[in-house]
């Protein structure tokens, strides 16, 4: 299995390999990473590296992500259901290496981690930040079609099939490397509010006000709810409004309408309201992308954080929100909007993170 190159199987449960983001960890030799952006470190000494996974595919292309020593790269595979060793670097010095494997694409697979292959031995892991930070959003948030650099500003690509998907890349995954934090990144794509609208998972659609509180979140993966005392953020980002105008089949809603304002508006507060009562002393960013909406979605976010009467929840407008791109923002806009959340973050002061 783990072929002549590897001498050593470190195993998931291995003290020394560490973890970040809202993981499984039921079947401690085997924990199952769902989410978008979380990720496996290990440092090591030698001059290569595999991944043993079993990976369960829904849809697209099936890629992980990895940086060893710095570096980024992807592992494209097709083999599903079945344990296989992905390699991630070869042909290294044989000196002291870090690797990390993180899942660059949201609900379109999962997959269990059984643990590295390496050809030399494991190093002491390093302490993690100390800073934490929490994101709940939609396909910006994962990153989505963020590598199709070609398209910057403009509509996405045809059928990319999931290709330029990268949620190392996402604002929110920046802006927690530059503040120095680790993140869970709560994020799916085509996600909304309510249950029944937003794009994501046909015919049906979950919303956000299903899926914030589950370890998994998809339903073919088997619903599993999240243990909230596991992780404590000090800084919440939530980041939904962009899909939950789409009504499958129906008119889409007008958050204009005073009635469907304040419906919408009300569940929102619900979620909020209910992480506040876990995390009382964090504090809340309530954002919209640069990804073109109508406005109206914008200003009923601001009521929201203004109504909420909590002065550690706070509204960021982006300076282009609503008007940079008529698709997924690109690397670019994301890194612009990682300068301008990390700044905001960074001006409330270190209190934040106390």
């Amino acid at each position: 299995m783990l072929g002549l190159k590897y001498k050593t199987m470190i195993d998931a449960d291995d003290k020394n390999i560490s973890y970040m983001g809202r993981i499984d960890f039921s079947n401690k030799k085997s924990p199952i990473i769902y989410f978008a952006g979380s990720s496996i470190t290990i440092r090591f000494k030698g001059t290569a590296i595999g991944a043993v996974i079993v990976n369960h595919r829904f849809y697209n292309i099936m890629e992980l992500g990895a940086v060893v020593d710095g570096k980024e790269s992807k592992i494209r595979f097709s083999e599903d259901d079945k344990e296989i060793c992905l390699e991630i670097a070869e042909n290294l010095d044989d000196t002291e290496h870090e690797v990390v494997l993180f899942k660059r694409q949201d609900a379109t697979h999962y997959f269990e981690f059984k643990g590295f292959a390496i050809d030399g031995e494991i190093l002491p892991a390093k302490p993690k930040p100390t800073r934490k930070i929490e994101c709940y959003g939609d396909s910006v948030s994962a990153g989505a079609v963020c590598e199709a650099l070609d398209y910057v500003a403009q509509l996405d690509p045809d059928d990319t099939q999931g290709v330029f998907d990268n949620s190392w890349h996402s604002y929110s995954m920046i802006t927690a490397r530059n503040l120095g934090a680790q993140i869970h990144n709560i994020a799916q794509g085509g996600i909304a509010i309510f249950d029944g609208t937003g794009y994501y998972h046909y015919p049906d659609h979950v919303g956000m006000e299903s899926a914030y509180d589950k370890l998994c979140y998809i339903p073919e993966a088997g619903i599993k709810s999240w243990d909230f005392s596991l992780y404590t953020p000090s800084v919440v980002i939530f980041a939904i409004g962009q899909n939950d105008n789409h009504h499958e089949g129906h008119e889409d809603f007008d958050i204009n309408d005073t009635e469907y304002r304040s419906k919408w508006k009300n569940a929102y507060k619900n979620i909020i309201s209910d992480l506040r009562s876990k995390y009382p002393k964090a504090t809340f960013v309530l954002i919209l992308t640069v990804l073109m909406h109508d406005s109206g979605w914008d200003s009923a976010v601001c009521e929201i954080a203004e109504e909420m009467n909590d002065e550690k929840i706070y509204y960021l407008k982006f300076k282009r929100a609503g008007k940079a791109t008529p698709g997924h923002p690109r690397i670019p806009e994301q890194c612009e909007m990682a300068e301008e959340l990390t700044a905001f973050i960074s001006g409330l002061g270190d209190s934040v993170w106390e």
